[in-house]
């Protein structure tokens, strides 16, 4: 809205006070006139009044001054209140219809709500000169259809190719920053409904078959018709995740609520992750965007947790102890070279009592040798070298059976003490936050773990068992390590998300399976997924590292996963992988540090076709922003607070239209 804008729509809102105060004073002076008359007598002398009746008379006129004060209130604000004809009108904007390739709501949802649309626009009656109104962004060249900016392969090949550095994070300029709006394949569908998306996926969404020939021995992914399936398997485990998670639950407890957040390293198309949800552990997947094509995509797409990621030379972007268990299957992640660097990474991010598992070379190799194509010194001299870092790194072996071995990290450092008299090398880390790890390098050092009173005891404190652990108060919070948030503040927020998540029924389809993969950017405490545990959905808590408060750790601690991130840039994800976003005071974040614009055309990009997107912000970032996303095929209406209208928060529910690129003609 123009300068010009709001200036008119003040004068229009002075012009009524001041309507409304000449009443007022009319009012005002006939009645003190009357009230002068009745003081005098027929001859013109004055009455004589007991001092009851000067009580009386002056009651009279405070009650009468606030009565018209009131009336004059309400009536001001019915006439600046916009009434909707029906509360199906209300959503027919909102158009979030299930299974429709048009967006709309049905009318079952529409009818439950109370909210109102909101509209913020003057209604002076001057016609004003709006420069061409919103900007309109044109679709990008479907060239771009899968394009992740800040792991462009492109731009890649500029940087050190030593320790992997150029599939690390290298984002563009901002004069390379695309403004225009990523493309859907052509025939792009509405990808399958959880949990029937774990094992099909439309091939038109990601036209890739590399990965159904390169790995079809191994059953990570099979070409019917069209579309995909996934059988389950992976290269060390042919009879199917399924099985091969039963084996490792023989030896470590998966199904007894201990062990609730995973990182699967080098994850393929996130299969062990897909099936380990049956057992309520939720991972956290992450692979390279390498020559497997799309892997990470095919995992967002069958509903499964995943990121772009690599270890590579910086920290992976988790806080410490955040995970309870970490697996590599066949990861070809070299954990026995540069000083055990890599493993003493995993360290820094399992928390104390937590299993590192290992399947692929070099376990087993006196059976597979032959089949990995290298000689049996190679690979025992490789085992006998991981073997060396996990022992100076303070882990026990826990087992080695078959193709599996699984090392635990102890729940505290009394004992690694006598191990570092025995082992000077790798030193503790004299760093004073471990949880640094938004493009913080990698150290050869020990994370310390948090000091215990006696040996029995778990570092940094130990954690309810799911489901009670997500809404336990976690041990940082309880132990004053985040300054600010104690006990009383973390139950308050939980209340709230679980007030807003009730609203929230009212105006997107939760409770329809519409959603599944949930992004939350400014997550806080974890609330926001905490008050979500009831539905199909998974949530990636994004903090800021620039935020006030560090609380990725205590959302770890509640038994969710999240991820560091900087919105100024782009998330590490492929397009279209998010069904649902919530941007809860996010631009009051950012609209000083960065062009909010960006932002909103990197979540465009993110956001499936018919996504939604809920905004929290004040009026005027909400106007802002609409302004911009109406020129992006979305659509949005402002809508009041949970509590009412006089909360200065206002909500903007969004969705984005369902739109394709077109098919390139074919060159002769």
């Amino acid at each position: 809205m123009s300068l010009l804008s709001h200036s008119i729509v003040v004068v229009d809102l002075l012009q009524l006070q001041v309507s409304q105060t000449n009443i007022i004073t009319c009012l005002l002076e006939n009645f003190l006139k009357g009230e002068s008359r009745r003081k005098m007598g027929k001859d013109g002398s004055p009455k004589h009044y007991s001092q009851f009746d000067s009580k009386r008379n002056r009651m009279t006129w405070i009650l009468g001054v606030s009565g018209l004060c009131i009336l004059s209130y309400i009536m001001g604000a019915w006439k600046n209140t916009p009434s909707p004809n029906s509360q199906s009108e209300i959503f027919s904007k909102v158009d979030c219809n299930i299974g429709s390739t048009s967006a709309g709501m049905s009318s079952s949802s529409a009818t439950e709500s109370s909210s109102t649309n909101l509209n913020f626009d003057s209604h002076h009656q001057i016609d004003i000169n709006n420069s061409g109104g919103a900007q309109e962004f044109p679709s990008c060249d479907m060239s771009f259809s899968e394009y992740t900016p800040c792991q462009d392969p492109v731009r890649g090949r500029k940087f050190d190719r030593n320790m992997l550095k150029y599939r690390e994070r290298h984002c563009p300029a901002k004069n390379e920053l695309l403004n225009c709006l990523i493309p859907a394949p052509p025939k792009y569908k509405t990808p399958f409904k959880w949990p029937q998306s774990r094992d099909y996926a439309w091939y038109d969404n990601i036209p890739h078959k590399e990965l159904s020939i390169e790995k079809a021995i191994q059953n990570w992914i099979q070409v019917e018709g069209d579309r995909f399936r996934f059988p389950g398997g992976g290269t060390m485990f042919p009879r199917g995740a399924d099985a091969y998670i039963d084996d490792i639950n023989e030896l470590i407890p998966l199904t007894s609520g201990t062990i609730r957040t995973a990182i699967d390293t080098g994850c393929g198309v996130a299969s062990w992750g897909a099936y380990l949800l049956r057992r309520d552990i939720l991972a956290m997947s992450f692979a390279p965007r390498d020559t497997h094509e799309a892997q990470v995509q095919f995992a967002l797409e069958r509903g499964v947790p995943a990121m772009i990621g690599i270890m590579a030379s910086q920290r992976i972007p988790y806080p410490a102890r955040a995970f309870d268990m970490a697996h590599c299957s066949r990861c070809l992640i070299p954990w026995h070279k540069l000083d055990g660097l890599y493993l003493i990474e995993v360290d820094r991010v399992l928390r104390p009592g937590g299993y590192w598992i290992l399947s692929g070379p070099p376990i087993r190799w006196k059976k597979y040798w032959r089949g990995w194509e290298r000689t049996e010194e190679d690979l025992k001299q490789e085992q006998d070298a991981i073997e060396e870092v996990a022992k100076r790194i303070c882990w026990t072996k826990v087992v080695e059976k078959d193709d599996l071995s699984i090392w635990q990290k102890p729940k505290n450092h009394v004992g690694c003490a006598q191990t570092k008299q025995i082992y000077k090398t790798p030193h503790m880390c004299q760093s004073d936050n471990p949880d640094m790890a938004w493009y913080q390098n990698m150290e050869k050092c020990i994370t310390p773990l948090p000091e215990v009173s006696s040996a029995d005891k778990v570092a940094g404190g130990a954690l309810e068992k799911w489901p009670k652990r997500a809404f336990a108060v976690p041990p940082r919070i309880s132990s004053g390590s985040i300054p600010n948030i104690d006990a009383e503040k973390f139950e308050k927020d939980n209340e709230v998300w679980r007030e807003r998540i009730a609203h929230y029924k009212h105006l997107i389809p939760l409770s329809q399976g519409r959603y599944r993969n949930v992004m939350d950017m400014n997550a806080y405490l974890g609330g926001f997924a905490a008050a979500l545990i009831k539905y199909p959905v998974w949530v990636m808590n994004v903090v800021p590292p620039n935020s006030d408060h560090d609380t990725l750790g205590a959302i770890y601690e509640r038994g969710f996963i999240g991820t560091y991130h900087d919105w100024c840039e782009a998330f590490s994800t492929y397009p279209r992988t998010y069904d649902l976003i919530h941007a809860s005071n996010v631009f009051g974040i950012y609209q000083d540090r960065c062009n909010i614009t960006h932002i909103l055309l990197e979540m465009d990009r993110i956001l499936r076709p018919e996504g939604t997107v809920v905004f929290r912000e004040t009026v005027e970032l909400l106007v802002k922003i609409k302004s911009i996303t109406d020129g992006m095929k979305w659509k949005s209406n402002i809508m009041d607070h949970e509590s009412g209208p006089f909360n200065p928060e206002k909500i903007l529910v969004a969705q984005k239209a369902y739109w394709t690129g077109e098919a390139k003609e074919k060159q002769n």
